[in-house]
């Protein structure tokens, strides 16, 4: 059986167009060879990639015309926009054209047709929306807790962050599109500093129950001689941290043996901690937030506690 010719590697195997096969000597018939798969109308990558978001739009890349762009949830992805489950399984790929240029009609491909082309920035390799126009865009698919983790990101982990007056001017200048109305109320919960999408839902979580909003990531007030300690929400005025224990101080022993020495310190410089798991019920964390508020003096909003009910 003869052997496959090696390709060239001036061709990138993550997909690379029959036009640049051709160009590098690649014969049509190597092209489809039982080693290489279609995942785009003239493209071929290596058999076996995974099917995964970043790894198609890489693929899509190589047919890309250069005034198209990744967008909407693809370019979340890019980007490290934290999403629900649902929306990245989706591998379906969002690209748009700025007008009067054509949206693409691709299977396995979206659409979309801009009429102003905003910012673009670079999202693992791969030219996207930028990371507010990315947010507007997806207003009309995600559930409104979803926006606001978004948004959370935006202004805390994203590098460099964006700020609330650049999320308020793109918002203003959508008046009128489909989304609005769900960009606007986002902008009253988004929070500077937030650090994962599982501190959004908790602090949403406590603040709708009718507890006072704690500050985010901010660093404690401890005596002097202590190590700089830094809380997820934040209750100063009552000596009251509430952190969230995601995944990584499960599976990381250092970390949690960190944490645990982190924690110790500011117990015994009188604060009230309240640790949250992934599986902590809510009843659970609203009833040992509630006694350690009202340990340190707080009362309930009437108001509040009618709304929150």
């Amino acid at each position: 059986m003869r052997k496959r010719s090696e390709l060239p590697r001036s061709l990138d195997l993550d997909g690379f167009s029959l036009a640049d096969a051709r160009a590098a000597g690649v014969s049509p018939k190597r092209t489809r060879a039982q080693d290489l798969e279609i995942p785009f109308r003239g493209v071929r990558v290596t058999a076996g990639t995974d099917r995964k978001t970043n790894s198609l739009a890489r693929a899509y890349a190589a047919r890309m015309p250069a005034g198209q762009f990744f967008s909407h949830s693809t370019a979340a992805q890019l980007l490290g926009i934290p999403l629900p489950q649902r929306a990245t399984r989706d591998t379906v790929l969002h690209v748009s054209a700025v007008a009067p240029d054509r949206a693409p009609r691709v299977n396995g491909v979206i659409g979309h047709t801009v009429s102003v082309r905003s910012e673009l920035w670079i999202g693992d390799g791969l030219t996207v929306s930028s990371p507010v126009t990315t947010w507007c865009d997806l207003a009309i698919t995600l559930d409104l807790d979803d926006l606001i983790a978004a948004g959370d990101y935006l202004l805390g982990a994203l590098d460099p962050p964006a700020t609330l007056m650049e999320l308020t001017n793109a918002v203003t200048d959508r008046f009128g599109n489909r989304g609005t109305q769900r960009l606007r109320q986002a902008l009253l919960w988004v929070r500077p500093r937030v650090e994962s999408r599982q501190e959004t839902r908790l602090r949403l979580l406590i603040v709708r129950a009718g507890f006072p909003e704690p500050e985010t990531n901010v660093y404690l007030r401890l005596r002097p001689g202590r190590k700089r300690v830094r809380g997820d929400l934040v209750y100063e005025e009552y000596r009251v941290l509430v952190e969230y224990d995601g995944e990584q101080h499960r599976i990381d022993n250092a970390q949690y043996s960190r944490d645990l020495e982190r924690l110790d310190d500011v117990m015994a410089d009188g604060w009230r901690v309240i640790r949250v798991l992934k599986d902590t019920p809510t009843s659970e964390i609203l009833a040992r937030l509630d006694d350690a508020l009202r340990s340190r003096g707080w009362r309930p909003n009437h108001i509040a506690a009618r709304r929150a009910t």
